[in-house]
């Protein structure tokens, strides 16, 4: 998720802990490389840098512009293979792909008996760890080497790789039907947003349909059951079913606490999986289901086992954070969340690098929803204003409505209406962009754009009209998702119970939980 306008070669060198630089400069030095290198000059240079400039590296007189090229290639390849040295990065995967390596060198070296004893205990490991693809490969390599060299250790040797290949590729192919079918509904899902008529539904239901292999679920092993639980989980999300969302999402976190050895393989899956259940628990209102997942989650995250790099520490970061905000909107306890926001603020600045513009500003209108909870319209304003105003942002249109919305209503709790003209106008021009709008977002904007003619005396009266009028999209197939972005029934019932939003949404929260 790093910024594409950056150089590639000093967003690396940005990116190196205190001891991935330490071990870099050894590797270098057990290379006998004399230390004046050019390669390890730059590396120098660019460490010391704030931001990337090719004037300053020119005028250092390490190179020439005609070599500079060459040798930032040559560098950043150095400091991938110190990477891949390094015992952090050594996972299960890598160590397979050592050994494959280790086998090919001794085959083509003639020895073919220590390389088959390699790829034997290779294929022992990568099987007990579901990587049926590197598996296949080894498998491919025993039956070239088997074509050269016959041990007649094993009787029908041939016979048995030959089927152990016909296996790994079925498996692999099952796999791969599964994954590109994940894969296609969670890019119709970014693409096209969630089903809004029965036309979209028909459509994405055949789609599902058609596109999904035949299986007998006892036959399937780890992968292929997560790609699965996936698919199944984006087609929840579009049809806007949460409840089978939530099953199929406890679905992909339970296979990760069935198979335990399998979490330092794939963190990020099982990373990405605890947030769509919590996402999912968020939709259908289980507050006590959410906390405890939430904490389960914390508490394997904190785990000295759990494995740890950028990427991970970022995910978790994001996940957590945004999911602790969402306890809060869930409870109603907009007050005790505030502390959560220079917390998140201190972690985008430190994981800027990892975190993309997009889930920014997700958690900015988080935070703005925190303030709003909390009656502080003033700075509810500030960070709608910082989503508002990204002129170079592309997301979701839905989430950019929204800001405007709540913006709008913000403006008016806060009294600020001689802002409310233009905010309005701003609004107007916006939604004019967009084909397709919410009931609900029609009928706030209607209500808002009329206030201004609205008597003070009639103001209660209003309220319940809208209120009436929203209610009964609470529970509509295609527009209840309207209200997970902005609670505004809670809204409604502050202003005709003359309560704090915060104490309508408790209230509703202790209801639940009965």
């Amino acid at each position: 998720m790093t910024n594409a306008h950056k150089d590639a070669l000093f967003v690396l060198v940005k990116s190196l802990s205190k001891s991935e630089k330490r071990q870099f400069k050894l590797y270098v030095g057990r290379l006998g490389v004399n230390a004046d290198a050019k390669f390890l000059a730059l590396f120098n240079l660019l460490d010391k840098m704030r931001k990337y400039d090719e004037r300053q590296i020119l005028d250092s007189g390490i190179v020439k512009k005609s070599q500079l090229s060459n040798l930032k290639a040559h560098l950043y390849k150095q400091i991938l293979v110190s990477l891949r040295l390094n015992p952090v990065n050594q996972n299960v995967r890598i160590q397979i792909r050592e050994q494959l390596d280790f086998a090919t060198i001794l085959y083509q070296k003639g020895l073919y008996k220590q390389s088959l004893k390699i790829l034997e205990k290779a294929k022992s490991f990568a099987i007990e760890n579901e990587e049926k693809n590197i598996a296949y490969e080894i498998v491919e390599l025993e039956k070239v080497i088997e074509t050269q060299y016959i041990t007649r250790s094993i009787p029908d040797r041939a016979d048995e790789l030959a089927i152990e290949a016909k296996e790994l590729s079925a498996q692999n192919v099952m796999t791969s039907k599964l994954s590109n079918l994940s894969l296609q509904l969670y890019g119709m899902m970014l693409k096209v947003g969630y089903v809004r008529s029965d036309e979209d539904l028909q459509k994405v239901k055949s789609y599902f349909d058609e596109h999904t292999p035949k299986y007998e679920i006892d036959k399937l092993g780890f992968r292929e059951k997560l790609w699965l639980y996936k698919a199944h989980l984006w087609y929840s999300l579009l049809i806007q079913d949460f409840l089978s969302a939530y099953k199929y999402a406890s679905k992909w976190v339970d296979l990760f606490y069935e198979n335990e050895h399998m979490v330092p393989l794939n963190p990020v899956f099982f990373l990405k999986g605890n947030h769509y259940l919590l996402e999912s628990l968020f939709f259908v209102k289980y507050a006590s289901q959410f906390r405890q997942t939430l904490e389960r989650l914390e508490e394997q995250v904190k785990d000295a086992k759990f494995p740890q790099n950028d990427n991970i520490s970022s995910l978790a970061f994001l996940y957590i954070n945004s999911n602790k905000l969402n306890l809060h909107f869930l409870e109603g306890t907009f007050d005790k969340g505030i502390y959560l926001v220079n917390i998140i603020e201190y972690g985008i600045k430190k994981h800027k690098q990892q975190i993309d513009e997009h889930h920014i500003m997700l958690l900015y209108y988080k935070i703005a929803c925190l303030y709003f909870g909390n009656g502080d319209n003033k700075n509810c304003i500030a960070y709608l204003k910082k989503i508002i105003s990204n002129k170079k942002l592309k997301m979701r249109e839905d989430l950019m409505c929204f800001a405007r919305v709540l913006s709008l209503v913000a403006h008016y709790e806060a009294g600020m209406d001689y802002h409310l003209e233009v905010q309005l106008k701003s609004t107007y021009k916006f939604l004019l962009k967009m084909n397709d709008l919410h009931e609900v977002q029609k009928e706030m904007i209607k209500f808002l754009r009329n206030l201004g003619d609205i008597y003070p005396t009639d103001l209660k009266g209003e309220f319940q009209k809208l209120y009436n009028e929203l209610k009964k999209y609470e529970n509509h197939p295609y527009e209840k998702r309207a209200f997970l972005y902005l609670d505004i029934l809670s809204w409604l019932e502050s202003h005709l119970q003359n309560k704090p939003v915060s104490e309508i949404i408790r209230e509703k929260a202790l209801k639940l939980t009965r």
